[in-house]
């Protein structure tokens, strides 16, 4: 079993900056890849970025340079840095832990990108 609780989100102006947290209830060295899902009003949920155990990342095309996913295994914990924002990044924002063939998901947090 693996709880995510994710923060910081917030409302912020396009062009703007946030830094999600991911705080994991057992060591994210562990955990073959953690990463980031939003879903957006009327729309399916995507991945944003991900990265594994071994520190592999991948992002969607619409982030790239733009967001960057990183985590501290001593804090157990996985980051979302989300630069240069645009109206089109508002959502909710998952974290996201695969854990022995098993997704485990965070409550949320919303992210308001204003124009």
């Amino acid at each position: 079993q693996v709880q995510l609780v994710e923060s910081g989100g917030g409302l912020v102006q396009a062009g703007g900056s946030l830094r999600l947290s991911c705080a994991a209830s057992r060591s994210i060295f562990s955990i073959d890849h953690m990463g980031w899902y939003r879903q957006a009003p009327g729309k399916e949920r995507e991945l944003v970025a991900r990265i594994t155990s071994n520190g592999y990342t991948n992002y969607a095309d619409s982030v790239k340079g733009r967001f960057t996913i990183s985590r501290d295994n001593a804090k157990n914990t996985v980051y979302l840095q989300m630069n240069s924002l645009k109206p089109e990044d508002t959502a909710v924002y998952f974290c996201n832990a695969n854990y022995r063939w098993n997704d485990y998901w965070g409550q949320g947090t919303q992210v308001t990108v204003s124009s």
